[in-house]
């Protein structure tokens, strides 16, 4: 693993306002006000949309700034990955989200804004690896922790098609809709060294361990071996899946018999009717590739990955 220290003198600070239920800008000028305390000039950036905080982000690493610092939860370091992978340019994360799997991966304080702004002001930069996506079309998304695929993304699906009820209960009220119609997904999924048919009720492949807020849903991946780690469920009872949900935060799913486990450089998910979410977010349609791109992203941490 490699490490590195960078004097950081000037970052730009992109804000998702809407993080942590709207905590994230408050969690912004705690950070902001750290930084400019341990004399690093700051400009912030907000987006209009998620497109235009892309725009903004790459013109900021263009433009020769020291690091893209990101305030918010997953779905804004995303953000932070589109513009920042396959560059010199380090990102400094300021958790302000709901799940906060990125921060946890690299050992980032989550809860306490200073002390965030402190690793990244202390400048020590290290390598990760990051999955990058090709959708059918042969557009790329990039991403940090786990891809889902299955009832996990029909959930997520039915989620955002609901007005009603705002927050967790919303998804709690999609899960129980998804369980009473759940139904075999046949997937084809094509490894470095094999091509798997199954009949499945979720696939995740994981650059990281977790998502949904600390769910170890790939629990042996590695951030740093050039590699995937998959997590297929097979079909089965809504019962079973049920009680698998639980041992998902511990990772002592991946011992269970529903429960095959794969590594791979490289994977090709196709499954009809399935949309793929990544870091919390919207991908598009399978079938897609997924690959392990190698020190593909530097990050501020003060933690071995």
């Amino acid at each position: 693993m490699t490490e590195t220290r960078s004097q950081i003198e000037k970052v730009t600070v992109l804000i998702n306002p809407m993080a942590g239920h709207g905590h994230a800008p408050a969690a912004g000028r705690k950070g902001v006000a750290r930084l400019r305390a341990r004399g690093v000039a700051v400009t912030e950036i907000i987006g209009t949309d998620a497109d235009d905080a892309k725009k903004l982000a790459r013109r900021a690493i263009e433009d020769g700034t020291d690091a893209l610092v990101v305030v918010g939860g997953d779905g804004a370091i995303s953000i932070g990955l589109q513009a920042a992978a396959l560059t010199d340019t380090p990102i400094g994360l300021i958790p302000a989200g709901t799940g906060n799997d990125h921060a946890r991966e690299f050992g980032i304080p989550t809860g306490d804004p200073e002390a965030a702004a402190d690793v990244i002001a202390d400048g020590v930069v290290q390598q990760s690896d990051l999955a990058k996506i090709t959708l059918a079309d042969g557009s790329v998304v990039w991403s940090g922790t786990i891809i889902a695929s299955g009832f996990d993304s029909l959930v997520s699906e039915r989620a955002n098609r609901m007005s009603w009820p705002k927050g967790p209960m919303r998804y709690n009220l999609a899960m129980l809709a998804e369980l009473a119609k759940m139904k075999p997904l046949p997937y084809r999924i094509e490894l470095d060294d094999e091509v798997i048919t199954v009949d499945a009720t979720l696939v995740a492949v994981g650059n990281g361990r977790s998502y949904g807020g600390g769910m170890l849903i790939t629990p042996g991946a590695s951030k740093s071996d050039g590699l995937l780690d998959l997590t297929v469920v097979g079909h089965g009872s809504r019962l079973r899946l049920v009680r698998l949900f639980p041992r998902v935060y511990k990772g002592t799913h991946v011992s269970l018999d529903a429960v095959q486990t794969y590594r791979s450089k490289k994977v090709r998910l196709v499954s009809e009717g399935i949309i793929a979410y990544a870091d919390g977010d919207r991908v598009g349609p399978l079938p897609i590739t997924i690959e392990a791109v190698p020190m593909a992203l530097n990050i501020l941490t003060h933690t071995r990955i």
